[in-house]
C-alpha cells in the first residue's frame, strides 16, 4: 500500500510545481504561453494572420478589452479575413472600442461583401436599404441581399421572402434613408 501512495504522490507532485519561468529577450521567448488570449495576441503581433488565429483572437472581446479586439480585427481584416471585416463593422456601427462611425461600418461591410462573404453582402445590403453610412439605394441593397441569399444565408433568404421588409429582420431599427 505504501508503494502505491508513494507513486500517487510522485505523480501528483508536478501538478503542484511552480510554472516555468517566462523569459523574453533579444533571442525570443522562453516558455511562452501555449494557450489563451495572451498566446493569440502574441501570434498576431508576430504576424500570424491565419483564419483560426484571427477567429480565436476575437475572444479578447470577452475580457472587455475592446481596443485590443479592434486592433486584432483590423490586423486580420487588412490581411483579407472577411469575418474580421464584419467584426470591425459592428465595432464601428455601435461605437465599441472607438467612436461610432456608420460610414466606416458600411465600408467594412462593403469590403467583406465584395470579397464574397455572404454576411458582408447581407450587412452591406441592409446598409444600403437603410441609408446607414452610405446613400440610400434600395435597388443596390436588394442586389447585395440577393447575393447573400443565393449563397444560402438564411436571414437574407428570409428578408427576400418578406419582399425586403426590414421590419421582418430588424423591427427596432430606425431607418434614416428609406422605409
Amino acid at each position: 500500500m505504501k508503494r502505491y501512495l508513494l507513486a500517487l504522490v510522485a505523480l501528483a507532485t508536478p501538478a503542484f510545481a511552480d510554472p516555468p519561468v517566462k523569459v523574453q529577450d533579444d533571442y525570443g521567448s522562453l516558455n511562452p504561453d501555449d494557450t489563451g488570449r495572451e498566446m493569440l495576441i502574441r501570434k498576431i503581433e508576430m504576424g500570424a494572420r491565419d483564419t483560426v488565429t484571427c477567429s480565436l483572437a476575437f475572444n479578447t472581446t470577452k475580457y472587455d478589452d475592446h481596443p485590443r479586439a479592434r486592433y486584432v480585427a483590423t490586423v486580420c481584416a487588412e490581411a483579407g479575413n472577411t469575418k474580421a471585416m464584419t467584426w470591425i463593422s459592428q465595432f464601428d456601427a455601435n461605437g465599441i472600442g472607438g467612436p461610432q462611425d456608420l460610414a466606416s461600418a458600411a465600408n467594412w461591410d462593403r469590403r467583406a461583401a465584395d470579397a464574397g462573404d455572404p454576411v458582408g453582402q447581407y450587412n452591406y445590403g441592409l446598409d444600403l436599404l437603410r441609408g446607414f453610412g452610405v446613400p440610400y439605394d434600395p435597388d443596390l441593397g436588394r442586389l447585395y441581399v440577393d447575393r447573400a441569399a443565393a449563397q444560402g444565408l438564411e436571414i437574407a433568404q428570409k428578408l427576400k421572402r418578406a419582399n425586403y421588409d426590414l421590419d421582418e429582420v430588424t423591427p427596432d431599427v430606425e431607418t434614416p434613408g428609406g422605409s
